[in-house]
């Protein structure tokens, strides 16, 4: 869940943005809002997988988080292979990766110390996405995406292990909580296996997309996008059950349980096309305040924790609206909801900048240890 103000640019062409990402950025954390208000708050009653209208917000919060994680991956490497000319402890982006690491960890625990969520899955990515940069920059044997390839697959297959585990079996056995949590503990809400492979493999896409940049927008490129997506989404199973019944006959595990990973990950870029589509259409979208949405997710997501769940304070919006609100109470109360994020958004900037006599020291002390040059953060 990046929250990186600057815009993601062309080597060429620095003031050059790739706005479908903002937009998709924007999107996911506003589902993210609704989907975590909505669910909290409707009563148990109306949750019926039969209804059109609540199976089909089922369907859209599925693969919300998946976008997070897969843009999380994009935006981070599109940045960092921007710098890619400067030595790797050099690098501000590595340097300021690796304090991103330690912020979302930071972060993660401090709104739920007891579970591993989705701050904490995303940091540990980043993580591994600088060390997989650092292994390639030593060792340039083959292509940068591939490594993500491969380890993006990896990571999805262990779910292979860990979707066979019971729910109350808890893995590595004997192990502290927070580290059973990491992988399949019992507050595992976005455990490292699988789910990090949506990181990875936004990573590999990162990496494509800052490679054939001056290609992205080109109907080659968003057809050859948009198709593996539509296979990915229609036809993972099918693959998936081939490949187990004709190669994997003789194992323990069946491949095709892997569907759900791959699926979630093809209505990724399926979405992403259709950006890409929009932003070509309209050439040339302004910054707006849709858009500065997503570049202030981190932000959002923690803002929205402390009111909606009480982390921090211990009082949240849960303690009145609690599995307690019928579909007509609902949609007005999440209409406040939401417009309050949208208004804390737009005075973003003047708020930044009553609160810059203790951010500006906070930001100094921080960035030290990490040698983060103060001209690079803005």
């Amino acid at each position: 869940m990046s929250e990186d103000s600057n815009s993601i640019k062309t080597l060429n062409k620095p003031k050059q943005r790739l706005i479908f990402i903002d937009i998709a950025r924007s999107i996911a954390i506003l589902l993210m809002l609704e989907g975590h208000f909505v669910d909290d708050s409707l009563m148990l009653e109306y949750r019926d997988p039969n209804n059109l209208l609540y199976s089909t917000w089922l369907f859209i919060r599925g693969f919300t988080s998946p976008t997070f994680l897969t843009v999380t991956g994009i935006v981070f490497v599109y940045l960092l292979l921007g710098n890619s000319h400067i030595d790797y402890f050099k690098n501000n982006r590595v340097k300021k990766g690796y304090k991103r690491f330690i912020e979302l960890l930071f972060w993660g625990y401090l709104l739920q110390y007891y579970a591993f969520h989705v701050l904490q899955c995303i940091g540990i990515g980043i993580f591994t996405i600088l060390i997989i940069y650092g292994i390639y920059r030593l060792v340039k044997v083959i292509p940068l995406w591939i490594y993500f390839f491969i380890l993006g697959t990896l990571v999805f297959s262990s779910y292979l292990f860990f979707g066979s585990l019971p729910k109350d079996f808890y893995w590595p056995q004997n192990y502290p909580m927070f580290i059973q949590n990491m992988f399949h503990g019992k507050y595992s809400i976005f455990p490292i296996l699988p789910t990090m492979g949506y990181t990875l493999y936004g990573a590999m896409f990162g990496t494509l997309l800052f490679t054939y940049k001056e290609n992205v927008k080109k109907w080659s490129f968003i057809i050859i996008t948009l198709t593996s997506g539509l296979v990915l989404f229609f036809f993972s199973k099918d693959i998936l059950v081939y490949f187990d019944q004709k190669v994997l006959m003789n194992t323990n595990y069946h491949i095709y349980t892997l569907d759900w990973l791959y699926e979630c990950l093809g209505m990724v870029l399926i979405v992403l096309s259709f950006l890409i589509i929009i932003e070509k259409l309209f050439k040339e979208i302004k910054p707006n305040l849709f858009i500065k949405i997503g570049q202030n997710t981190l932000t959002i997501y923690i803002l929205h924790m402390v009111v909606l769940y009480g982390s921090i304070s211990g009082y949240g919006l849960n303690r009145l609206f609690h599995h307690n609100l019928t579909p007509y109470q609902l949609f007005p109360a999440l209409f406040g909801f939401m417009t309050l994020f949208v208004i804390i958004i737009y005075f973003i900037d003047k708020i930044k900048e009553k609160l810059s006599f203790i951010l500006s020291p906070i930001r100094k002390v921080t960035n030290k240890p990490f040698g983060i040059a103060e001209k690079a953060v803005k």
